[in-house]
């Protein structure tokens, strides 16, 4: 009974909550993110502790991207000989940038401004890889460096990383833009994954179930709305350009609260 009310509770005072992370699961599954970035934002906005946001971020994180990977293996949309040296790397340096400790308003200007610059970039450039256009070329030390500075970035802050990953290798043509976005899921999962481990070795780690798990039954609905989404509607082209337009809405919501 008291739990019963304890739940009650807590969906009259964040309702508001629940429907923007119902909202940002749907609009960042159906492009292979997580919405990391925006749950942080969004989050930022309650009160609660910062220590406390990153690790529910992280969760929704996990839970949203996980049926997106799911989907992207059956589909074959993912080339573990190119994907394997990015998360090789990142995944440990995700753990370690999770155990670190960061100011919060230095993070958020340096993320909206790194976001607005990647979407004005990614919306700008108008080429779109075919499937006929892929190179059979892997590299490996590439790859294994974009993993690393991204993950240990990602667990610092408390996202998946697939934001920064997706423009950077849209820009640099890795791949087609659904293989892109396949790429973008799994690493945001096993990024978000270390992450949350190496939060969870600091002492101060906490996290408030009672709203925790009311956001994770919510964005795991929406995450399963947005990536059947996306297998079924968005073309290579619609996918870059919504890409873009999250990103860009993210870095403007960012700076306007932090900066401005």
């Amino acid at each position: 009974m008291i739990e019963n009310l304890l739940i009650f509770e807590t969906l009259v005072q964040y309702w508001h909550i629940i429907l923007l992370f119902f909202a940002v699961a749907i609009l960042y599954s159906s492009v292979g993110f997580g919405g990391g970035s925006s749950y942080l934002a969004i989050l930022a906005l309650t009160g609660i502790v910062f220590t406390q946001i990153r690790a529910t971020a992280l969760l929704c994180n996990i839970i949203v991207v996980t049926g997106n990977v799911y989907l992207f293996i059956q589909g074959k949309e993912l080339d573990w000989k190119k994907i394997i040296p990015l998360v090789f790397i990142s995944i440990p340096l995700a753990y370690l940038g999770g155990k670190l400790k960061i100011s919060q308003n230095l993070f958020f200007i340096l993320l909206g401004f790194t976001l607005l610059f990647a979407a004005i970039t990614m919306w700008i450039s108008k080429r779109i890889i075919s499937s006929d256009e892929q190179s059979s070329k892997i590299n490996t030390t590439r790859n294994a460096s974009f993993g690393g500075v991204i993950g240990f970035i990602s667990g610092m802050v408390g996202i998946g990383g697939g934001i920064f990953l997706a423009p950077l290798l849209h820009l640099t043509n890795w791949d087609t833009p659904k293989k892109i976005a396949a790429t973008a899921s799994f690493f945001i999962l096993v990024n978000s994954i270390a992450g949350l481990l190496g939060q969870y070795s600091n002492p101060d780690f906490y996290i408030d179930w009672n709203l925790t798990s009311i956001l994770l039954i919510t964005v795991f609905i929406g995450g399963q709305i947005g990536s059947r989404m996306s297998n079924n509607y968005f073309t290579p082209i619609q996918l870059k350009k919504a890409t873009a337009i999250l990103i860009a809405l993210v870095g403007i919501r960012i700076l306007i609260k932090y900066f401005f």
